[in-house]
């Protein structure tokens, strides 16, 4: 499994144990934080390391 592909289901079991543990605010505004960094600035730290730890996807020629 690719980088790109990782990172989506990491960001969606984040979010959904979030929901299902209301408490866990912390959490769901780190999220949300890095979200809105990666829209304005085309950079997310948490996809840059899986790219480093994993392969990148077939059609990602864009290197981090």
């Amino acid at each position: 499994m690719c980088a790109d592909k990782i990172h989506r289901f990491l960001m969606a079991f984040v979010l959904t144990v979030t929901m299902l543990f209301f408490a866990m605010g912390m959490v769901q505004a780190l999220v949300i934080i890095m979200i809105v960094v990666w829209a304005f600035t085309d950079f997310c730290p948490s996809l840059w390391l899986f790219k480093k730890i994993f392969e990148p996807c077939h059609g990602d020629t864009k290197k981090d």
